[in-house]
């Protein structure tokens, strides 16, 4: 029978369900089971697709095209295997399903209730993986135990529970130990009351999880264990890590994944298999080399707006046993007259993905900087039209260039509206989605990073290259050197005479991994690399390497 697995917040959000359930899916892989994760999120929007990435975060995509949570990106980098739409759940999606089902006279004239129609529905949910042979399936509760969009979800939770037994569904609470420098002691209150809280709704938690910054004493285990009435050893330290690639052997230090497997009645005599993880965090704490990036963005004030580029460039990073300093700059800084004195110390320059008009000049100038200054250029999405805007520009001397998403009038729509995008009235899960095909040109930079002539990246657009104005850029040297055949897509351009200046339309970032970097990022820190020895120049430390350092996700 498949175990399940729930994991619920307390006191405070932010504390890291998404990391505590990847990096346990990660032990109870590494332990020979097969193993996915769910989020449950609250929220009424249907998916993130129509939120601003200063409201969420950003818009992670799966290979069947869903936009979901940011936390998915974390399941697929620590399992390495992909996920889908079933993985992401949201009330918006429960409750649309559920209308639906009404309209269409699914309920026989009954009322429909939050209890059991939604209930049912989420149920419905948590149980759609039962085809796929999981050993273990492990649904993370979006929110803090208390807030009423997650009551439906804390029900269903009670429910299923029940139904299955306690040796088939267990519940994980992650709290927060506050510590109050002025009183020099760490603070138990506050869990106590959020497992009060989960207990008012019928849920006893079975083991305790810790947020905590400093070392949790055998006084205060033994006071959680007591008022919150669970086993001394099913209160789990999860003390502030490093990196976020630390937490799944901090988890296996406080027997994590062995409580839970005593709990499930789980196999426990087979030792995790972590020699893969093991040498990456070696690679990632000892590198040899360090690069300067800067990361060209408008949303750059919320770290979780990039995400899965920060840690793309972690994963290269320790593949290349390379220390990559990200310098994050607002691309409206550089619409100044002297923005040249922010890109001067750079190895390499990422223009990020986005959507509007704000910022663009600033993302222009950083790409006519890094053109003509032939420093390693690497375009994704928005970040490879601004390179076509900015080329057309400069080098085809068509000063009107321009994307019709800023300009619907231009004379020269270098990126234009996608035919099938014309007649497109709603703006949620209708852009161009999910992993669609490339055949890359055996030449170029691209096949000789992917060694493989024929690709699957995922997509989030709804505007893209103008091929009336590929011969010219042909003929210029800003050449294609990945194309969708199927429709005659330009998927990536390369600049001909430039050591690495590469713009692709996909999004390579949502498929790195921890065990395999994406070929891309790797290739363009080699190429930074290569820059930065060519050049003489010394990169300084004056950034964090790894930005998502801390634990914070969820």
């Amino acid at each position: 029978m498949i175990k399940y697995i729930f994991v619920t917040g307390g006191v405070t959000s932010s504390l890291g369900k998404g990391i505590i359930s990847a990096s346990l899916a990660k032990l109870l892989q590494a332990r020979g089971f097969r193993v996915t994760i769910q989020k449950l999120d609250p929220y009424i929007n249907v998916d993130p697709g129509t939120l601003n990435p200063y409201e969420h975060g950003e818009c992670y995509v799966t290979d069947d095209g869903a936009e979901t949570d940011l936390d998915l990106g974390h399941y697929e980098r620590f399992l390495n295997r992909p996920t889908s739409q079933a993985n992401n759940v949201t009330t918006g999606r429960i409750y649309s399903n559920v209308i639906n089902k009404e309209r269409a006279g699914a309920y026989l004239g009954k009322t429909v209730q939050v209890i059991p129609h939604i209930t049912d529905e989420i149920k419905q949910y948590v149980k759609g993986f039962e085809e796929d042979n999981y050993d273990v399936i492990i649904s993370e509760i979006g929110g803090t135990v208390g807030d009423i969009e997650s009551l439906p979800y804390i029900e269903a939770v009670r429910q299923m529970r029940n139904e299955l037994g306690p040796k088939n569904g267990i519940v994980i609470h992650l709290t927060l130990i506050p510590y109050l420098r002025a009183a020099g002691e760490l603070k138990t209150k506050p869990t106590q009351h959020s497992v009060k809280e989960l207990l008012t709704y019928g849920i006893q938690p079975d083991i305790l999880v810790c947020r905590t910054e400093h070392t949790l004493s055998e006084d205060i285990r033994e006071k959680l264990a007591l008022f919150c009435n669970v086993n001394k050893n099913s209160v789990i330290e999860s003390i502030d890590a490093n990196t976020i690639y630390d937490v799944p052997l901090m988890m296996l230090k406080e027997k994590l994944d062995y409580r839970v497997m005593e709990k499930l009645g789980l196999d426990d005599s087979t030792a995790p298999n972590l020699v893969a993880w093991k040498n990456f965090l070696g690679k990632l704490k000892n590198p040899l080399h360090e690069v300067r990036i800067g990361l060209i963005g408008k949303y750059i004030e919320l770290q979780d707006a990039y995400k899965s580029i920060y840690e793309s460039f972690v994963h290269a990073g320790a593949e290349n046993e390379t220390l990559v300093n990200v310098v994050s700059l607002h691309s409206e800084d550089l619409e100044e007259p002297d923005f040249e004195k922010h890109l001067a110390s750079l190895d390499g320059i990422l223009v990020a993905p986005g959507f509007g008009k704000r910022g663009v000049e600033g993302k222009l100038n950083a790409i006519q900087y890094a053109r003509t200054n032939k420093i390693p250029f690497f375009g994704i999405c928005l970040g490879m039209q601004c390179a076509a805007i900015e080329f057309a520009r400069n080098v085809l001397q068509l000063p009107n260039a321009n994307s019709e998403e800023f300009d619907s009038d231009t004379t020269a729509p270098v990126i234009h509206l996608m035919p099938d995008q014309v007649d497109v009235e709603n703006m949620g899960g209708t852009m161009r989605l999910g992993a669609w095909e490339c055949h890359l040109e055996s030449s170029s930079k691209a096949h000789q990073a992917y060694d493989q002539t024929i690709i699957h990246e995922r997509h989030r657009h709804r505007f893209e290259f103008n091929n009336d104005y590929l011969n010219a850029f042909q003929e210029n040297g800003f050449v294609p050197s990945g194309i969708n055949q199927e429709r005659n897509l330009i998927e990536i351009l390369e600049l001909e005479d430039h050591p690495w200046f590469i713009g692709v339309q996909f999004h390579p970032e949502l498929k790195s991994r921890v065990e395999n970097p994406h070929p891309l990022f790797s290739s363009f820190i080699q190429a930074a690399l290569k820059h930065k020895n060519r050049n003489g120049q010394s990169s300084q430390d004056q950034t964090n390497p790894v930005k998502d350092a801390k634990t914070k996700t969820g």
